[in-house]
């Protein structure tokens, strides 16, 4: 990582009731002695379009560019993007094979394109297993998808 970027940990957590269902996102920003917590819920949507959602969501939070550890316990986000799976995607149009598309392009798009902005390490922790900070994300998660008047997740299609 550079030295002359500030140094934030973010992690992140997505939770559904159902899958598809009612669902949420909840983040948390760590940088020195800075600690922010984000969290929003949808009305219809996926479990790992909320995982998506909430490292986009971590990653927007930051006014300019940062050097980032990024937490979260979705292997589909960790192993994608450390394994280059969703660049290649990408290139290809969204197509993870000739007849097979890679789904929630629009939440990869925005993903990817927001890492560019910064200097990111994605790691992965394993959910439910007492990480303090994980934790915290799944009941911001839990507790978002749970409140009224939730948001139309305009991207997902059944």
């Amino acid at each position: 990582m550079n030295n002359n970027l500030k140094e934030v940990t973010i992690y992140t957590d997505g939770a559904c009731s159902g899958n598809p269902g009612p669902g949420g996102y909840g983040v948390v920003l760590m940088s020195g002695p800075h600690r922010k917590e984000l969290s929003g819920g949808y009305q219809l949507t996926t479990n790992n379009r909320m995982e998506l959602m909430a490292a986009i969501i971590g990653l927007e939070a930051l006014k300019f560019p940062c050097a980032v550890n990024l937490y979260t316990d979705s292997r589909y986000i960790v192993d994608a993007i450390n394994q280059g799976w969703a660049k290649k995607w990408q290139k290809n149009n969204w197509k993870r094979s000739q007849k097979e598309s890679a789904k929630n392009p629009d939440l990869w798009e925005r993903l990817l394109t927001i890492s560019e902005q910064h200097q990111v390490q994605f790691f992965w922790v394993k959910g439910h297993s007492g990480d303090e900070e994980n934790e915290c994300c799944d009941r911001l998660a839990v507790k978002a998808y749970q409140q009224p008047d939730l948001l139309p997740d305009l991207g997902y299609s059944q």
